[in-house]
């Protein structure tokens, strides 16, 4: 095997799971400091493990790493080998970075001593958490893995058994709190939603950049060498004059859209360029370089 591409492939693989950690550390954050001092109860493991220490006394990292263990033993019987070391480690990590919050913070209080601003915060930190997570293709576990026994047993779709698991979570809080958290919770875990999915589409977007240049050679030189990024080139008939041109068109992220914008502007300022937002690109274009 070739040792750099072992290396290259370590790296990666490092990089990931830094990802994965930090996204992990910032759920954890929004539980500890938002969602638990508020009694605000989301669609998640840990809504429902702080409803259940209104019943068992027992801390909150200690409840939501028994519901996750459960989870993933469940899981593993019912569903299969389906939940790699991804869903173990995020599993496993979740409490213990609570309990280390339990620890360096105790009696904690809230932040804002608002309930409004408290759950938009909430929503945001565990939103960002999440589109780390969902980047770096893993998940927090808990309500996915009852996701996926839902969907193995009764063919209900992924994201709808999410839904449905959340739902059944926020209902929880009726027997604890009152009808205020209730609705507070429902309104929280469905705007939670909207705000991940604008996350993780604006980490997709993409940029598409066409050109119309007399410099379009040196231009395409630029964004493969420099930037490093395929370009298209098709040839266009003006319909005014019937003069022959090559457009050129790229993909590219919204930092080398400005790198190619500003040496553009600089090389041929009267170069017609049209530029387009790409909700996604899949393919070998999306992989590290």
């Amino acid at each position: 095997m070739d040792k750099t591409n072992t290396v290259a492939d370590k790296g990666a693989l490092v990089k990931e799971y830094a990802i994965i950690t930090a996204g992990i550390f910032l759920t954890a954050a929004a539980v500890y400091f938002f969602m638990m001092p508020a009694n605000i109860v989301l669609g998640s493991i840990t809504g429902l493990a702080i409803v259940l220490v209104n019943f068992i006394p027992v801390q909150v990292s200690v409840m939501t790493f028994i519901l996750n263990v459960f989870c993933l033993v469940i899981g593993f019987l019912l569903v299969g080998k389906e939940f790699g070391a991804k869903t173990v480690y995020t599993s496993i990590l979740l409490p213990v970075f609570l309990y280390v919050l339990e620890l360096l913070f105790p009696n904690n209080s809230s932040l804002t001593n608002d309930l409004l601003l408290d759950t938009l915060c909430c929503i945001i930190l565990i939103s960002i958490g999440q589109t780390l997570m969902f980047n770096a293709n893993a998940s927090s576990g808990g309500l996915d893995i009852v996701a996926k026994i839902l969907n193995k047993y009764f063919h209900l779709e992924l994201g709808k058994g999410i839904a449905l698991a959340g739902i059944l979570t926020v209902a929880t809080t009726i027997l604890v709190y009152d009808a205020k958290t209730l609705i507070v919770g429902i309104l929280g875990t469905y705007f939670n939603g909207l705000v991940l999915d604008e996350y993780i589409s604006g980490f997709a977007r993409r940029k598409r950049v066409c050109f119309l240049s007399e410099k379009y050679q040196e231009i395409a030189e630029y964004i493969m060498h420099d930037i490093k990024r395929g370009v298209t080139l098709y040839e266009a008939k003006g319909g005014y004059d019937q003069s022959k041109k090559v457009e050129v068109q790229t993909i590219l992220t919204q930092n080398e859209y400005g790198q190619l914008i500003d040496y553009i502007h600089k090389t041929d300022p009267m170069a017609f360029v049209t530029v387009s937002t790409v909700s996604e690109v899949v393919g070998y274009w999306n992989k590290a370089r």
